[in-house]
């Protein structure tokens, strides 16, 4: 799908293309070894090497919303990505996020916070990552500044 294409889609259409995305741009990621995992992996990440970081997903779901410390956390994190130019979701199905990211040995604690990063090397691309920064540009246009994308489901 081209960019204009994505530019001319319905609403509907659009969120269900940018799920869709997301999940193609995180299994690339992981594959990739361009994923980093977690709310403290997260952080150290930012803290490290915040130019390698290219786009920022955080997760919750019912059962973590009164959760303060992780809503603390996500501040924290929303301002950084905001301060340093990274594109931010959210998504509403942190068991579907973690399933896509869990490791190969099926364990996972924390799927809150996930970074894609850019490969050392550059030789990783991934044509949705762009489809994603396209969608958080205009989401910001119109003052939604972490826009929530709903993963589908399998």
């Amino acid at each position: 799908m081209t960019l204009e294409e994505v530019l001319i889609q319905k609403p509907a259409e659009r969120a269900q293309c940018t799920g869709k995305a997301l999940e193609e741009v995180l299994l690339s990621a992981k594959d990739n070894n361009c994923l980093t995992v977690g709310v403290y992996e997260s952080a150290k990440v930012m803290n490290v090497d915040p130019d390698n970081v290219s786009f920022c997903v955080l997760a919750t779901d019912e059962e973590w919303e009164c959760d303060i410390a992780l809503q603390i956390h996500f501040t924290l994190i929303q301002s950084y990505c905001f301060d340093n130019d990274i594109s931010i979701v959210r998504v509403n199905n942190m068991q579907r996020l973690a399933e896509i990211v869990r490791d190969k040995t099926g364990q996972l604690e924390d799927a809150h916070c996930c970074l894609i990063m850019n490969s050392a090397d550059g030789s990783w691309e991934d044509p949705a990552l762009e489809k994603l920064h396209l969608f958080c540009e205009e989401s910001r246009g119109l003052n939604d500044w972490v826009p929530e994308i709903t993963i589908p489901k399998r």
